[in-house]
């Protein structure tokens, strides 16, 4: 399936992939722009502008977005990340022109009502309480804060009750015109669609952006320290997550780190998950995974248990670390590429999903990646790579560890970190 791009003289790029078999489209508003582009005193803003966007428009209210979008059989929603903030709707091919029309009214026209915007904080306030609820949401908060500590990439993504009652419509506007330019900005299209309608639509509509920001959005780069963080809660179980810098997404390691990632914890045969779950029954879920950033990167270990088993865990699963470090089989990595292979072309069977990672390649290498290119850079992947790979991630870096619960018969750091100390080799094992 043929993938068109068009740049814009504005500066905004439009992609589209023509799924001829669908009768809907997925459609959408990718910006190179998320919490991490915020100052020190706008904490939580950008979560808060994806919020206030369906507030109200100078053409159209909050219900009038809701019913218009929702009377065609459309949907309608938007997400907040750390370097990303994205605006995408799902609708039938014959309603794209006004699936288009209210995603450039909400990012153009936005009313920013002070009404609706104490009201809109309250409800973030709300989401701000519930995700402190939710233990397995928090570890992976405290874990960054600590690991990028007072650095925008480590905080929370939902600001602070304190930052976002702050907040006021000048901030937002301010915000807004800073980091959402026609550089920054991609329109993407996927399904039953046709080019080069969606270009003239999208360039019509659009044509408001401002292309040049008045100070060009920056941020620090990321200074990973490690460290750790202890909560104690009346919990059943500790939550754990112990992990270490990982690889950005330009780096020659980041696919390398997929991988592993896969072979150490990717799924129900993999090794933390056959050795922590299913030979010693120490917890019920245990998996690996690798973030990756524009200049940094996370690989993690998360698992949750508790009473006895808790000082267990962590020994076996650094006991895994050295096993991955020493030696990795063929047949894992196999293993590895083909779920990874899998879940890329599953993937691509849904527009809203393809709509999604072609955005996210356009962003992050500035061009759509093909499958056959994806594939050979996993196909250069060997054991020796990987088993030297781990032993640089977890073994010549500083860990952090992250818990959040009954946390008092987990081991002291200083222990952990003793126990992380680099190996033998297999060659230094076999001299002695």
């Amino acid at each position: 399936m043929k993938v068109d791009i068009t740049r814009l003289p504005s500066g905004l790029t439009v992609v589209t992939q023509n799924m001829a078999h669908l009768e809907s489209v997925a459609l959408g508003v990718w910006i190179k722009s998320g919490s991490r582009n915020e100052t020190e005193d706008e904490h939580g803003i950008a979560h808060l502008l994806e919020h206030m966007a369906f507030k109200g428009t100078a053409r159209r209210s909050a219900r009038d977005i809701a019913e218009q979008i929702e009377n065609v059989g459309g949907e309608l929603n938007a997400a907040t990340s750390t370097e990303t903030t994205s605006y995408y709707a799902r609708v039938l091919k014959d309603h794209v022109p006004l699936a288009i029309d209210i995603l450039a009214d909400i990012l153009t026209e936005s009313a920013f009502d002070e009404e609706e915007l104490q009201r809109e904080k309250h409800v973030i306030l709300q989401e701000i309480g519930a995700s402190q609820d939710t233990p397995d949401d928090v570890v992976f908060d405290r874990f960054s804060e600590v690991a990028y500590k007072d650095q925008t990439i480590g905080r929370p993504i939902l600001g602070t009750p304190e930052t976002v009652m702050s907040f006021t419509p000048d901030q937002i506007r301010t915000y807004l015109s800073r980091n959402y330019t026609t550089d920054r900005i991609f329109v993407v299209a996927a399904g039953a669609v046709d080019h080069d309608t969606i270009v003239r639509q999208v360039e019509t509509r659009f044509a408001s952006l401002p292309t040049v920001p008045s100070a060009p959005p920056v941020f620090d780069p990321a200074r990973y320290l490690g460290g750790e963080v202890r909560e104690t809660r009346d919990l059943m179980d500790t939550q754990l997550l112990l992990g270490f810098e990982g690889k950005a997404y330009h780096m020659r390691d980041f696919y390398c780190s997929q991988i592993l990632a896969n072979i150490l914890g990717g799924g129900m045969s993999s090794r933390l998950f056959q050795e922590v779950r299913e030979h010693r029954g120490l917890c019920y879920s245990v998996y690996a995974f690798h973030w990756g950033f524009s200049d940094t990167g996370v690989f993690g270990i998360h698992a949750a248990t508790g009473g006895e088993d808790l000082p267990k865990l962590v020994p076996v699963i650094i006991d895994e670390l050295r096993k991955v470090a020493d030696y990795v089989d063929e047949q894992e990595i196999e293993r590895a590429r083909a779920q990874i292979r899998a879940q890329l072309l599953m993937g691509q069977e849904s527009p809203a999903a393809r709509a999604g990672q072609l955005a996210r390649q356009m962003i992050l290498y500035g061009r759509v990646i093909p499958n056959g290119e994806m594939m050979e850079r996993l196909q250069g992947i060997t054991p020796q790579r990987l088993t030297d790979l781990a032993g640089r991630l977890f073994f010549d870096t500083v860990p952090t560890l992250s818990a959040i619960g009954p946390v008092e018969h987990l081991a002291p750091m200083s222990d952990i970190t003793a126990a992380l100390s680099r190996p033998a080799s297999r060659a230094q094992k076999a001299a002695g």
